[in-house]
């Protein structure tokens, strides 16, 4: 039975929606199903990059349609961008489906799932949505103000499509009880958890004296503090830059103050913040890089000896922090900061490869790191037990196991 993919990116873009969507597909199209993406022709990262039109990559058919390509700078440039996505990719759709054809619609751009299910419904295919987030409840928790209309029109034809569709995927136990509870009538059997993944057979746990970046950087023997990947509107970072000047500074920590090293590694709206903060705090022990390309992670992620996670409470159960999985696969361990009751706070916990630390709990945070720095065999360990967590919990030959049992059940179903 076909299987049509829509999102707005797709490989060889590395954008993080891209990245698990061409994970599966190509997995999936490699297993024989005959797989089609729908996406545009835009690169995330280079608007100067215009891919071709129709092309078949892996054994998979991908199909990029025309949109605008004003970019991410302006709220009303954006807006064009998306709303040509969903007029192409919604004739498109129509052209490619046929009925018992299954639709599997992501969430870049926000509610394409409106599209593919008005295209379902006219051509009789069977529609999945894949939700990385909650829209428009996202992008509410952090600070942008819709029109009260508009976000009651906005928040009800996402119930519309997420009611219904076959099914709905979603990352989490937190935002799978956060969508049962915004949407009226959904039923619980509708929705599904498949977290996220990490490329686990690429990524692995890299020694200190096996890493050639820590020498590239200069890191030696240091004890390094890291955060990896987008510093981003959903994310904190004030508790970082404190727990920082702490161990830089206090009396307590003077022990460690000289090996502990913070690394940011990666770029974002937030980046700019974090930078005005170090130079205001007068911090020497925080180092920039920028992002990393696919093919170092395993060696990026194995840099730290502890990894620094961070989202704010008011975004928990709309967003998941799926970088943890990659953080895992490379054998470290995690300090989160946010709900300490959050998706990655009930996964630390339960895998006892980190701590939570409640926003503005620099204290107790700098001296979690202070206690690794003091007694490395410690953090060692709990990067042993988060890989032991992912390889028998997570990792993406679970996901796509998930994946092909839902498949199957949807092709099947009425």
């Amino acid at each position: 039975m076909p299987l049509i993919f829509i999102n707005r990116f797709f490989y060889p873009d590395e954008v993080a929606t891209s990245l698990m969507l061409s994970d599966l597909a190509f997995a999936l199209a490699q297993q024989g199903r005959n797989v089609t993406v729908i996406t545009s022709r835009l690169n995330h990262g280079d608007p100067s990059v215009q891919y071709p039109a129709y092309e078949k990559l892996k054994g998979v058919t991908v199909h990029r349609v025309w949109t605008s390509r004003f970019g991410r700078a302006n709220l009303l440039g954006r807006a064009f961008d998306y709303l040509s996505f969903y007029l192409s990719a919604f004739f498109c759709l129509l052209r490619l489906v046929y009925k018992g054809d299954i639709v599997v619609a992501k969430t870049d751009p926000p509610i394409v799932s409106v599209v593919a299910q008005l295209a379902c419904r006219l051509k009789g295919g069977k529609q999945i949505n894949w939700l990385q987030d909650v829209f428009p409840e996202a992008v509410v928790a952090l600070g942008m103000r819709l029109p009260k209309p508009a976000l009651q029109l906005l928040t009800a034809l996402r119930n519309w499509s997420v009611r219904s569709a076959s099914l709905n995927v979603v990352l989490g136990e937190r935002m799978q009880e956060r969508l049962l509870k915004d949407v009226p009538r959904l039923k619980p059997e509708q929705v599904v958890v498949i977290p996220n993944w990490s490329r686990d057979g690429e990524v692995r746990p890299v020694t200190t004296h096996q890493n050639p970046l820590r020498d590239a950087w200069q890191l030696g023997q240091s004890f390094v503090v890291g955060y990896s990947g987008n510093l981003g509107r959903a994310h904190e970072f004030q508790t970082f830059l404190q727990a920082a000047s702490a161990l830089q500074n206090a009396v307590e920590f003077s022990d460690v103050a000289a090996k502990v090293r913070f690394l940011f590694i990666g770029s974002g709206a937030g980046l700019a913040e974090v930078k005005a903060g170090v130079a205001q705090m007068a911090l020497s022990n925080v180092l920039f890089k920028p992002f990393q390309p696919a093919s170092q992670l395993a060696y990026s992620l194995s840099v730290p000896d502890v990894h620094l996670v961070s989202l704010l409470p008011a975004a928990e159960g709309l967003i998941v922090p799926s970088k943890y999985y990659g953080i895992a696969a490379a054998g470290r361990a995690c300090a989160f900061v946010g709900d300490t009751d959050g998706e990655l706070a009930r996964i630390l916990k339960s895998c006892d490869g980190g701590q939570s630390f409640a926003i503005g709990d620099a204290t107790h945070l700098a001296a979690f790191i202070a206690n690794l720095a003091r007694t490395p065999a410690s953090c060692e360990q709990m990067g042993q037990r988060a890989r032991q967590w992912l390889d028998e919990n997570g990792g993406f030959n679970k996901a796509l196991a998930k994946w092909e049992f839902i498949l199957c059940a949807a092709a099947k179903a009425d």
